[in-house]
C-alpha cells in the first residue's frame, strides 16, 4: 500500500485555493439574498429569510472546513469504513416512509429539527474516502477485471441504484462520474471503461424510458417552446434571464426573472440570476473562480505525497467540477434539467456544508504537497 503515514506538514495551505473558495462562497451568500428576496418576502414575510439561513450554513461549513483542514489527511484512512457505513445507513433510511421527506417528487431528505439533511450528499464524500482507500489497498489488481475493476464497480452500481430509488438522477450522475474518475486515475484499463460504456448507455436509456418525466425533460431540452408552460418552462425562463443580462447585467438586485418567473431562483438556477444581474462579465468571473479552484486542486493532487492523498484530492475536485459543469450546462440549455445545485453558490444546507467539509480535506492535502 503506497501511503506515507509519516508525512509531515511542510507548507501552509494553498492560498490561491483558499482565495477561490472564499470568493465563490461570499458571492454565493450575496446572490442567494438577491435571488431569493422576493420569494422569501412573499412566502415568509422576510426578504432575508433564505439569506440568513445561507449565512448560517456557510458559517457552520467554514468552521467545519477549518477543523477538517487541520486533521491530517491520512487519518481518514482508518475511519473510512465507519464513515461509509454511516452514509449507507442514512441512504437506506431516507427511503423509509416516515423517515424520508418527499420534495419535488423525490424522497431525498431526512428531517432534523427545523432543518433537513440529504444523505446522497454525504454518500458522495463517504464513497470518495472509501473508494480511495480501497484503490490504494488493491492497486496491484486494478488492471484485472474480476479482482480489481469488478468489486468497486459493483459497489458503485448498487449505491447508484439506491440513489435512483429516491429518485435523484442528477446526484446519481455526479456520484457515478466521480467514482469512475477515481478508477481511471488509479490505473483501470480503458478497455474496461469501453465495455462498461455500452452497458451504461443501455442502462441510461432504460432509466429515461422507465420514467415518463425524464423523457419529457429530454424532449423539452430539444425544443422547450413545444411545452413553454410545462416541461420547457424552467429552461425558457432561465434563458430569458441570461439574455437581457448582456455584457454588464441589469444591476445587482434588479432581476426580473426572480419575480416568480424562474422557480426558486436561489437554488439550481442561481447562475441564471448571476448572468442577468451581473452580465457576461460577472458570470465569466464566477466561472474563472471555479477554474482557479479546479486548477489549484489539480496541482494539489499532482504534488500530493502518496496515492491516497492523490485519489482523495482528485475525487473532491472531480466531484465539484462535474457538478459545476452539469449545473451551468443545464442553466444555459446545453443539457436537460437534472436538478443539481451549483457548489458554494446555490442555497442549501447539506450540499454547502458537505462541500466545505470536502474542501477542508483538500486544503489539508495541500499542506503536505511535495513541491510547486
Amino acid at each position: 500500500m503506497e501511503l506515507n503515514v509519516h508525512s509531515k506538514q511542510s507548507n501552509t495551505a494553498d492560498r490561491l485555493l483558499l482565495l477561490s473558495i472564499v470568493s465563490i462562497l461570499l458571492i454565493g451568500v450575496v446572490m442567494v439574498y438577491s435571488a431569493s428576496s422576493i420569494w422569501a418576502e412573499y412566502k415568509f414575510n422576510d426578504p432575508f429569510f433564505f439569506a440568513k439561513r445561507q449565512i448560517l450554513f456557510a458559517g457552520i461549513g467554514v468552521v467545519l472546513m477549518m477543523v477538517v483542514s487541520n486533521i491530517p489527511y491520512f487519518q481518514w484512512l482508518q475511519y473510512r469504513k465507519v464513515i461509509f457505513i454511516i452514509c449507507f445507513i442514512l441512504l437506506v433510511a431516507v427511503l423509509i416512509p416516515g423517515i424520508g421527506m418527499v420534495r419535488g417528487g423525490a424522497r431525498s431528505w431526512i428531517g432534523v429539527g427545523a432543518f433537513s439533511i440529504q444523505p446522497a450528499e454525504f454518500m458522495k464524500l463517504g464513497m470518495i474516502l472509501f473508494l480511495s482507500g480501497y484503490l490504494v489497498k488493491y492497486q496491484s489488481y486494478i488492471k484485472e477485471f474480476k479482482k480489481g475493476f469488478l468489486p468497486p464497480l459493483s459497489f458503485i452500481i448498487f449505491l447508484f441504484l439506491l440513489i435512483m430509488l429516491q429518485p435523484d438522477l442528477g446526484t446519481g450522475m455526479v456520484f457515478v462520474l466521480t467514482c469512475f474518475l477515481l478508477l481511471f486515475i488509479a490505473g483501470a484499463r480503458l478497455v474496461h471503461f469501453g465495455f462498461l460504456a455500452g452497458f451504461g448507455v443501455i442502462g441510461f436509456l432504460f432509466l429515461i424510458i422507465s420514467a415518463p418525466y425524464r423523457m419529457n425533460r429530454i424532449t423539452a431540452f430539444l425544443d422547450p417552446w413545444q411545452d413553454p408552460l410545462g416541461n420547457g418552462f424552467q429552461i425558457i425562463q432561465s434563458l430569458y434571464a441570461i439574455g437581457p443580462g448582456g455584457l454588464f447585467g441589469v444591476g445587482f438586485g434588479n432581476s426580473l426573472q426572480k419575480y416568480f418567473y424562474l422557480p426558486e431562483p436561489h437554488n439550481d438556477f442561481i447562475f441564471a440570476i448571476i448572468a442577468e444581474e451581473l452580465g457576461f462579465i460577472g458570470a465569466t468571473f464566477v466561472i474563472l473562480l471555479f477554474f482557479l479552484f479546479i486548477w489549484r486542486g489539480i496541482i494539489t493532487a499532482l504534488h500530493a505525497p502518496d496515492l491516497f492523498a492523490r485519489l482523495l484530492a482528485v475525487g473532491i475536485v472531480g466531484m465539484i467540477a462535474i457538478q459545476v459543469m452539469i449545473n451551468i450546462s443545464v442553466v444555459i440549455g446545453l443539457i436537460p434539467v437534472t436538478g443539481i445545485t451549483l457548489p458554494f453558490l446555490s442555497y442549501g444546507g447539506s450540499s454547502l456544508t458537505l462541500t466545505l467539509c470536502s474542501v477542508g480535506i483538500l486544503i489539508n492535502i495541500s499542506k503536505y504537497r511535495k513541491y510547486y
